[in-house]
């Protein structure tokens, strides 16, 4: 759905300057919002030092100390028209350039850094969706205030119909949001799903979900970028495209929470293949003569989440792709397994607090080693040549609450075979965000 962005601001302020903050009393929900605004800041300042470094490609992480910062910032504005129709606007600035220009390693270390062009602050909309709600049933269950979520009873069960799909998909509540938990691309998201969306992480499409007492269906077609983690959108929706499904399952165990998602997703790109661009030439392989409309990439994914106690849980993920084809908008993933746990402080005293701990370990395809190893290139990784192991990154974060809504948090990231490379590394990330929300 394509709408002129102006227009969006414009119709955003207006509902906001004509709706009351609460609804009108209907005796059922007298504590139902009409729309709710929420606020974002994140501030992420990360460095590591030099490493071993037997030679350097194109797309290799720079062997010498680099120290960088990025900086985002959103507004999350959600107006409910009525008990089906739900409105949601978010305007972000994000400003910030990662190491090496956010190449080096698949697995990235700051899932707040996009692979953009210029560093300098810019002002562009993340999100802009409808949400029609269809109730099943007569059972409700009352949801609180929340970034792009208005107050009030829903339905328990209930058809939705979205025209986006960020946020949807891969969800886990241990492990999915880098402002405030994990930072590691491959932790954030299933590390294998070349996730639709232009350089900036967003798309344009349209997602139905179904959500019941205990599970949930969803289904999503959405935008591919014109190029390899483009800025721009690929409108040819009969022939390239994203599609993706998703059955959740929620559980209780002795009275502690989890579920079970499984997904699933294939895509249609504009993309080359690694074996045909070998077969074209055996040195320096590249895949522009191979690229071709409508070429396909599939693969499915495992997440897992389980509360253990009122303070601790863990999760896991599993994803795999073919590897056949080029990467084409998240990063050079093939596999990727995955775990961790977190913690809250409330043993030692400290409810606010949280600790992180995770492991990831990524793999590439027989087609896309043999393609690096030859000295091809990829658009996030390639030394110009590959002594490959898998990549493996461990991930540690201790995050304090302060006042009015800030947190700060540190964080460690041990990166052992920088993509895929074992004549590279191990690196030691080390970072401090500042977050603020209200």
């Amino acid at each position: 759905m394509f709408v002129n962005r102006p227009l969006i601001f414009l119709i955003a302020g207006a509902l906001c300057a004509w709706l009351p903050a609460k609804a009108q009393s209907t005796g059922s929900d007298p504590s139902a919002e009409r729309w709710s605004v929420h606020f974002q800041a994140t501030s992420i300042g990360q460095q590591h030092g030099s490493f071993l470094s037997l030679y350097e490609g194109t797309n290799s992480l720079p062997s010498h100390p680099e120290h960088r910062v990025s900086v985002t910032g959103t507004v999350f504005l959600s107006v409910r028209l009525n008990q089906h129709w739900e409105f949601v606007v978010d305007p972000e600035i994000a400003g910030g350039r990662g190491f090496g220009f956010v190449t080096g390693i698949a697995g990235f270390t700051n899932g707040e850094i996009p692979r953009v062009a210029s560093a300098t602050p810019t002002l562009y909309l993340a999100r802009g969706y409808v949400r029609y709600t269809v109730p099943i049933g007569g059972a409700v269950e009352h949801v609180q205030s929340a970034p792009n979520q208005a107050a009030g009873i829903v339905p328990v069960s209930r058809f939705s119909w979205i025209t986006a799909i960020t946020d949807f998909f891969d969800n886990n509540s241990y492990s999915h949001d880098p402002r405030t938990q994990f930072m590691n691309w491959s932790l954030m998201y299933n590390g294998a799903w070349d996730y639709p969306a232009d350089v900036r992480g967003y798309t344009i499409g349209s997602m139905q979900e179904l959500q019941m007492r205990n599970w949930a269906f969803r289904a999503a077609s959405v935008m591919e970028p014109t190029e390899a983690n483009g800025p721009a959108l690929d409108t040819r929706v009969g022939r390239n495209r994203g599609l993706a499904m998703e059955y959740e399952h929620r559980h209780n165990i002795a009275g502690h929470s989890g579920a079970v998602r499984v997904l699933a997703f294939q895509n249609k790109e504009h993309a080359g293949t690694y074996r045909e661009a070998l077969h074209l030439s055996a040195v320096a392989p590249t895949l522009d003569a191979t690229r071709r409309d409508g070429t396909g990439k599939c693969g499915f994914g495992l997440n897992v989440e389980q509360a253990l106690s009122q303070d601790a849980g863990i999760f896991g993920r599993y994803g795999w792709n073919d590897g056949k084809t080029e990467t084409w908008a998240f990063t050079e993933i093939d596999r990727s397994l995955s775990s961790g746990l977190s913690l809250k402080g409330a043993r030692w005293r400290r409810r606010g607090d949280t600790i992180g701990l995770a492991a990831v370990r990524n793999y590439l395809s027989g087609d896309h080693r043999a393609f690096l190893a030859a000295g091809g290139y990829g658009f996030i990784i390639g030394d110009g040549r590959l002594n490959y192991r898998p990549e493996q990154i461990v991930e540690c974060y201790y995050s304090v609450p302060l006042k009015a809504g800030w947190t700060v948090t540190g964080d460690f990231q041990r990166i052992a075979n920088p993509a895929y490379n074992r004549d590279r590394g191990p690196v030691s990330v080390e970072t401090v965000r500042l977050h603020w929300e209200r």
